[in-house]
């Protein structure tokens, strides 16, 4: 198990890295929180509360790689979305008029 914890905290700090790329501020929380929950529970014994923990972080880093995109705010009435391009191939393209189902 110890392994399977070491991966989902390379993981995570992975995702990090590329999920809030340039922008420092969530890039230093981002790190402290993982770095902060990891810590607060290095001394779990119970294999089951590990488990669950591992499938937690481990659900945690997809939502995270998934579903996060960067804003920035450009103008007082503009943003500009920054999406990564794993982001861009996974989705589909919008359309006004609904494709046809055969």
């Amino acid at each position: 198990e110890g392994r399977a914890v070491l991966s989902v905290f390379k993981a995570l700090h992975r995702t990090r890295l590329a999920v809030f790329k340039d922008d420092n501020t969530a890039l230093t929380a981002a790190r402290l929180k993982i770095n902060e929950e990891f810590q607060k529970n290095k001394n779990e014994a119970s294999e089951e509360n590990i488990s669950k923990m591992i499938n937690i972080g481990s659900s945690v880093e997809t939502v995270l790689r998934k579903a996060v995109i960067q804003a920035e705010h450009v103008a007082e009435d503009r943003i500009l979305l920054r999406p990564r391009e794993s982001l861009l191939l996974e989705n589909v393209p919008y359309s006004d008029t609904p494709r046809n189902k055969r």
